[in-house]
């Protein structure tokens, strides 16, 4: 296989994954965003609804190209381990859905983000050693879950 089919298999694993990811949080979200999550008393930062469909779009968009960015590098740089560990934060992004919206634990999707938080720090710091621009791409996805990490704090307060 040559270098280009292996960055087109790349680029589709590293979208199917994102993708998985993204779907899983989504079935997650839908199950109870209007019934459940529409009860909680909500801090006055709390974005309006429509707000985090695209948000997170665009965030799955970014972390997307910033993995494939980093692959495209394996000639030139060791990647398997900055690759792996953007796996594994790709599992703890759907933990976090799973836990605050299927399992409406606001408790301990709180707890579970900080390693969230933690999973994306070390996989921006990781990719960008290995291409600028593949970390810079990850920045707008960790200021987003630092903001959601405040908000999930705000809501465990409000509604214990």
């Amino acid at each position: 296989m040559g270098p280009k089919a292996a960055d087109i298999l790349a680029a589709a694993g590293i979208a199917a994954a994102v993708a998985g990811t993204a779907g899983v949080g989504g079935l997650f979200t839908s199950s109870s965003v209007g019934t459940w999550y529409a009860s909680l008393d909500k801090p006055a930062i709390t974005p309006p609804g429509w707000v985090f469909g695209p948000v997170w779009t665009v965030l799955y968009i970014l972390m997307g190209v910033a993995a494939w960015l980093v692959f495209r590098r394996r000639a030139a740089s060791p990647v398997g381990w900055p690759l792996a560990v953007f796996g594994a934060h790709l599992l703890l992004n759907a933990g976090w859905s799973a836990l605050f919206f299927g399992a409406q634990r606001i408790d301990l999707a709180l707890i579970e983000i900080v390693f969230l938080w933690t999973g994306i720090l070390a996989t921006l710091l990781l990719f960008w050693r290995v291409r600028l621009l593949a970390g810079l791409l990850m920045a707008p996805y960790l200021a987003w879950v630092s903001f959601a990490s405040v908000l999930n704090f705000l809501l465990w307060r409000l509604n214990g």
